[in-house]
């Protein structure tokens, strides 16, 4: 089903019709205007280092302890070892979207202010099933390249790359290699963006108050009795007393945060837990029906991991339910710490955008290593948002991404505990149970041809909607627990 754009424009223009009326004031005598100073520039949120990859042609080692061999310069190019402005995470990129990199990616970097530098550490190659459906506006941008999945490594100010085709070697008819190859070092920025004096807006002119209308534009969660999801606009009402009327968000962060403020405060930085029954009680459901749905889980906000909200594009994308979550993991290694996580997500969400030339961030959510579970891409964590993280299935579905990689390492039980609690709750919304079965109709992937309709698990992996190593094989086994844990939660 055609996904339904929502741009701000209700939210905003609401916002004059909700105005409180004050009493007639006595005619003052006019002012002269008086000029304001112009606002101080505000360091930008991160920062991305663009670097063209050149030829290879030296004669460098196959392996540890083996001979030197010179290679086809149209099948190894790369970066020589070299310093560079600060960044924390690595991915490389190339021109077009639709070309797969059929080789290996391998980058070595050097810890801030040391001498220091890691081993070669491999990038996730095949990343083109992480992204919009073919033929949807995202897709047809004209903006997507194509890219690998990229690498959290850390604090970092010195960068080597190499980048070698499967077939690359001294004996000609080497499979040339994308071309742009490009790579990208990413600072995502110490914190959260700051509202320029120009662009602010003030918590109570940001959402209009409960019971104004707005244009019947997004998606609405279906009732437990799984009716389908009609197309009016989210709830925005603004909570009393949600920040000072001194407070100011940029415009774009006031428009993200105002598709959850029948959950949270604006500019709330995490959205809190509930029990069941309140949770289900703040539910909309049909009459008689039985609700289905877990406590909900605390949410960690855009806000509240630092998001700069001017990266994303302003209008927000839905679908028109949510049948199915699918479970993914970043790729991005293993080498973070819970309390770098918001650092994280800020490296991928720029790497998405500015790097991959996506619309936004593209899973639904992210869970980390310790359980805490994010807002990703914007439009509303109860609502059912578009994404980019299962190419051929994101409509109808929403993408969990939880960070790290999780071929050879079991993932943390904090982390599949935040999945069950995660799609207990959401899932539940929707009216769907996490041990059932779902029937999607696949946009055309590596595994389902366009039209194809697919049974699938309601918590898929990754991997079931498309041929791809993802979530990783320790991740996936631990989906049955998942399925399980989430059904006990929703009371089934």
């Amino acid at each position: 089903m055609r996904a339904l754009l929502a741009t701000s424009i209700g939210v905003t223009c609401a916002t004059a019709l909700t105005l409180p009326l004050a009493a007639p004031a006595p005619a003052a005598p006019a002012r002269t205007p008086v000029a304001q100073a112009p606002a101080a520039p505000v360091e930008p949120a991160g920062s991305t280092q663009s670097l063209p990859l050149r030829p290879l042609t030296d004669a460098v080692p196959r392996t540890t302890g083996e001979p030197t061999e010179s290679l086809d310069p149209e099948a190894a190019r790369g970066l020589l070892r070299r310093d560079a402005h600060r960044f924390s995470l690595v991915g490389v990129i190339w021109d077009d979207a639709d070309t797969e990199l059929h080789g290996n990616v391998q980058v070595r970097t050097r810890a801030t202010g040391t001498t220091r530098w890691s081993g070669w550490q491999s990038l996730e190659t095949h990343n083109t099933d992480h992204a919009a459906d073919s033929g949807s506006p995202e897709r047809e941008s004209g903006t997507v390249r194509g890219s690998t999945a990229p690498l959290w490594v850390g604090d970092s100010d010195g960068v080597e790359v190499r980048v070698r085709s499967e077939s690359a070697g001294p004996r000609s008819g080497a499979a040339p290699l994308p071309a742009g190859l490009r790579v990208e070092l990413v600072d995502p920025g110490d914190d959260a963006e700051e509202p320029h004096a120009d662009d602010t807006v003030t918590p109570s002119a940001a959402a209009p108050s409960a019971g104004t209308a707005t244009p019947a534009t997004a998606t609405q969660p279906a009732t437990a009795a799984a009716t389908p999801a009609t197309a009016t606009e989210p709830s925005t009402a603004a909570q009393p007393g949600a920040l000072p009327a001194s407070a100011g968000l940029t415009m774009a962060a006031a428009e993200s945060s105002a598709v959850n403020a029948d959950l949270a405060p604006l500019g709330a930085t995490e959205i809190s837990a509930l029990s069941k029954a309140e949770s289900e009680e703040q539910a909309v459901v049909g009459a008689g029906a039985k609700p289905f749905i877990g406590p909900r889980p605390r949410i960690v906000t855009r806000k509240g991991w630092g998001a700069d909200e001017s990266l994303r594009e302003r209008a927000f994308a839905y679908t028109s339910t949510v049948k199915a979550a699918f479970v993914h993991h970043s790729a991005t290694g293993n080498n973070y710490t819970c309390a770098q996580a918001p650092s994280v997500l800020r490296g991928i969400y720029r790497y998405h955008v500015k790097s991959s030339g996506w619309r936004d961030f593209g899973y639904n959510f992210a869970v980390d290593k310790c359980g805490n579970i994010y807002e990703g891409r914007a439009g509303g964590v109860s609502k059912a948002v578009l994404g980019a993280h299962t190419l051929g299935f994101n409509t109808n579905s929403m993408g969990i991404a939880v960070l790290g990689t999780y071929s050879s390492k079991n993932p943390p039980a904090a982390a599949v505990t935040a999945i069950a609690k995660l799609t207990a709750w959401k899932l539940g919304l929707f009216g769907r149970n996490p041990k059932g079965k779902v029937t999607l109709v696949s946009g055309g992937s590596g595994k389902y041809k366009k039209g194809a309709k697919a049974k699938l698990n309601v918590i898929s992996g990754h991997r079931d909607g498309f041929a791809t190593e993802c979530p990783g094989i320790r991740l996936y086994k631990k989906l049955g627990t998942a399925r399980t844990s989430s059904a006990k939660l929703q009371g089934r």
